[in-house]
């Protein structure tokens, strides 16, 4: 699943192409996708409507518009938003084609079909199951080493889990969960409220550092995700720990290992780990 970086650099490159161009026509082609309002009535409000901003809150993708209306899309495991000019075939498991007023399109593509899409006022956001609960921004100024201090005593989980919590902080998956545990050198079944206030310290620096980087490199793909003019990233080159088992550890040489904590797989070095 596309996780903050990904999303982030899905927003800044539709950003570029969207901004100020208006919505002539909408083809919904598998109307599950829509959640609200139903297709006609959500092509009816989207038609004529232009694009003021592309934002982004968590994993999901905010399209601003006139009217104060906004499109959230979240692409869930492996969803796509992709700028196509008017002559490119449209790309494989196709879902929704937007018409732009300068010829090109806006192109929703999905192989697992489990992306989904809402037409709101943006008055409203705050009532969207999901939506509403998300927890802090991680690269947000108010995201501070007290705030995280405060919240892990708050909260009597394993700290993968609770990373992976999204009304703990919004935005972070498992390959980002991973490489930020294994810079702050802590093991994912640690009991959050065990850790010192040196490792908690450590995590918040971890979390904004590996997640400033991979937007640096302009997100990971590992299988699906392309950004918003269909082009790959390429953190996966700088992955430390994720998908790296039985490769030796960059700090110290020991082999990557992985097993299963909170249901999800987990990769860590149990040397620089240590529970």
């Amino acid at each position: 699943m596309p996780e903050l970086p990904e999303v982030e650099t899905v927003k800044r490159t539709l950003q570029q192409k969207l901004a100020g161009l208006k919505f002539t026509d909408v083809r919904i082609l598998l109307p599950k996708i829509v959640r609200t309002p139903d297709p006609g009535e959500f092509r009816k409000i989207i038609t004529d409507k232009k694009i003021t901003r592309i934002g982004r809150r968590g994993k999901y993708l905010q399209v601003c518009l006139s009217g104060a209306y906004t499109l959230i899309v979240h692409l869930r495991m492996t969803g796509r938003l992709v700028y196509c000019e008017n002559d490119e075939p449209l790309p494989k498991y196709t879902h929704a084609v937007f018409s732009l007023d300068n010829g090109a399109r806006l192109v929703f593509a999905d192989m697992r079909q489990f992306g989904q899409m809402w037409l709101v006022p943006a008055s409203s956001l705050d009532n969207l199951a999901g939506y509403k609960n998300l927890g802090i921004e991680p690269l947000d100024d108010l995201f501070t080493r007290d705030y995280l201090k405060k919240q892990i005593r708050r909260r009597h989980a394993r700290i993968k889990p609770l990373l992976l919590d999204q009304t703990f902080i919004a935005g972070l998956g498992n390959i980002y969960a991973d490489e930020v545990l294994h810079q702050a050198r802590i093991n994912p079944e640690r009991l959050a409220t065990t850790l010192t206030p040196k490792e908690i310290a450590r995590l918040y620096h971890a979390i904004r550092d590996v997640l400033q980087e991979s937007i640096k490199n302009r997100g990971t793909s590992v299988r699906d995700y392309v950004d918003g003019n269909g082009q790959p990233g390429n953190h996966q080159e700088h992955l430390q720990v994720y998908g790296q088992e039985d490769k030796p550890c960059p700090r110290c040489g020991e082999k990557i290992a992985r097993k299963k904590v909170g249901g999800r797989s987990c990769f860590y070095c149990p040397s620089c780990q240590k529970y």
